[in-house]
């Protein structure tokens, strides 16, 4: 034992001899703005990925060519200074690399990288590189040792700390205006409110947590907890692995409670309007209390990306005298029990319901039209988060900057070896599949679960049980397509097969956002924004976290280990731009 802490020390300190070095060598090249020197100490195919701290963008450069393009147009002996060592976690190896974490200022504010070094040619050089903004100088965010001194013991006015709560709940004047309480509106509201923006969330349902509350009955995240925490407020330690829907919707509630968010909840915006000239909306909401008008700076869409239901549109739909809908409306399955039930799409919500539904005693059958990706939760989920987002793991902020410090295309050549090492302990299962017709496919140019993901969302199925139904037969499998038409007791296939059904469940998926903001503000507005997701020529995720064509309008969105990470870097866009802040 004493032999094995005395080669951990060993190493750690080798690590940390290494890492300090190549920080000597870059904080003296990036002090003179030496762009070719700077450029000398990174690895050929290196990776740098900024997040605000020197483009005021997020942006990935790969290979020498791009990164010096990128540091010819941004570095100046002033762009990072005071680069320092982090040593509460790292430096330490990991494989064949050294992976170190470094704070530094910009003009701008204080920022976080993290950086991993590996040989080349006998030197250590990096490979990876990440640069964010962590904090605006001025509008720092209110924690730690910037945090509130409470509300005093005498009140001023007689208004104790609850009754201005509510009333600035009851009667704000916000400068954003955040559409959706889900975990996106709620993390970018939480940081928006750190650093001092006034901000108002509006939510359609009754409560906080009811995207998550009113869905399907057995509905349990596939994500671990390590990946979940929301910011600021961490699961407890006794906290399951995967949570169930109705433990996070209650998370939900209390995650704005204790963080002090505004929200009206059961408001529906009705109506909108930009003025160009003014740099501001108007817009009208619908709430119990009546019609409201809110004349917000900002705008941030954070319906996510199951905020818009794909229902398509399907001859003889009338003519059904069973019940159809789409796979968002589903609860409760045991008014099924006995009943014929037909579950059209594959994916992740389409094989859940299909479960849901024979466990509640439903003959089901699952209509697959083309190929689904399929991993099993207890092989694929350690796969695709790594050592990062595990039981002794990195700690979460530490573990964040390890996965924002990689970008997303590098992400999918991982996800590569990781589609092939799944398979492998996913044999048996993939076989009964294979053998009752099912199909598979392994994701976008063999990129799995994350390419899927990435690219539109969803395309995939985590096994958590159905699968084996579908093998052993207890869920009757209909391949090889779609649907084409509804008939008076069921559904007609493309290729004229009938089935009869008491229920049909659409789980055909989800339109991207840019039709909820069309919906909800316009074809003017909508014309100039972006698709959400899929990876664009830059290396970064379409639409969201960043500018989004329309100056005053931005996407908040994505799981919730996403929306932890990027939150700060939406909010620190909008806190800058209401400060006035000169951006580069």
């Amino acid at each position: 034992m004493a032999t094995d802490t005395h080669q951990t020390i060993a190493t750690e300190a080798t690590a940390a001899a290494t890492f300090a070095a190549w920080l000597d060598r870059i904080t003296a090249t990036l002090a003179a703005a030496d762009v070719a020197g700077t450029t000398a100490l990174l690895a050929r195919d290196c990776w740098w990925r900024d997040l605000l701290a020197l483009t005021w963008d997020l942006g990935t450069y790969h290979g020498q060519e791009q990164v010096a393009a990128m540091l010819a147009e941004r570095l100046t002996p002033d762009a990072i200074t005071n680069v320092r060592l982090t040593t509460e976690f790292g430096p330490r190896f990991a494989g064949d690399t050294v992976e170190a974490f470094i704070t530094f200022e910009t003009p701008l504010g204080f920022g976080r990288g993290a950086v991993r070094l590996r040989r080349e040619n006998g030197d250590w050089v990096a490979w990876t590189v990440l640069t964010e903004l962590d904090d605006l100088r001025g509008h720092e965010r209110a924690i730690g040792p910037r945090r509130s001194r409470g509300p005093r013991h005498n009140p001023a006015g007689g208004r104790n700390w609850l009754q201005q709560r509510q009333q600035r709940i009851a009667d704000p004047d916000p400068d954003v205006v955040v559409i959706g309480a889900g975990q996106g509106g709620l993390t970018v509201a939480a940081n928006l409110g750190l650093m001092g923006v006034d901000t108002l969330i509006l939510e359609k349902s009754e409560r906080v947590g009811d995207g998550w509350r009113k869905r399907y009955h057995s509905l349990v995240l596939h994500d671990p907890v390590w990946a979940d925490h929301l910011p600021y407020l961490p699961y407890p330690d006794s906290w399951p692995v995967y949570c169930p829907k109705d433990k996070i919707a209650d998370w939900f509630e209390s995650y704005a409670a204790a963080m002090e968010l505004n929200v009206w909840t059961s408001a529906e915006l009705t109506d909108s309007h930009f003025d160009e000239a003014a740099g501001r909306w108007t817009l009208r909401v619908r709430t119990p209390q009546g019609e409201r008008e809110l004349r917000p700076r900002d705008v941030i869409l954070a319906t996510g990306a199951a905020g818009e239901p794909n229902v398509p549109d399907v001859p003889g739909r009338e003519s059904f005298a069973g019940t159809t809908y789409h796979s968002s409306r589903h609860g409760a399955a045991g008014d099924w029990a006995g009943k014929k039930a037909v579950v059209v799409g594959a994916c992740n919500s389409g094989h859940d319901i299909a479960q849901d539904l024979y466990e509640a005693g439903a003959d089901v059958t699952l209509v697959q039209r083309s190929s689904t990706h399929i991993i099993s939760q207890e092989h694929g989920i350690p796969a695709i988060f790594g050592s990062n987002f595990v039981e002794g793991g990195p700690p979460t902020a530490y573990a964040d900057l390890l996965a924002a410090g990689t970008p997303w295309p590098l992400v999918l050549e991982f996800a590569k070896d990781g589609v092939k090492a799944t398979a492998e302990k996913d044999a048996a299962l993939l076989a009964a599949l294979d053998a009752v017709g099912f199909k598979r496919n392994d994701g976008p140019d063999g990129t799995g679960l994350m390419g899927y993901a990435l690219a539109y969302g969803g395309g995939y199925y985590i096994d958590v049980g159905a699968s084996g139904l579908i093998a052993d037969g207890k869920i009757k499998l209909a391949q090889g397509a779609g649907l084409a038409a509804f008939t008076p007791d069921g559904i007609r296939l493309a290729d004229g097969r009938t089935l009869e059904a008491d229920l049909v469940v659409l789980a055909t998926g989800y339109k991207n956002m840019r039709e909820t903001a069309r919906r909800l503000f316009g074809d003017a507005v909508a014309d100039r924004l972006p698709l959400v997701l899929g990876i664009g020529e830059d290396g970064e995720i379409g639409g969201l976290y960043r500018r989004t064509g329309h100056p005053a309008f931005w996407y908040m969105g994505g799981p919730l280990a996403w929306v932890r990470i990027y939150s700060k870097h939406l909010a620190l866009q909008i806190t800058a731009k209401h400060a006035g802040l000169p951006t580069p």
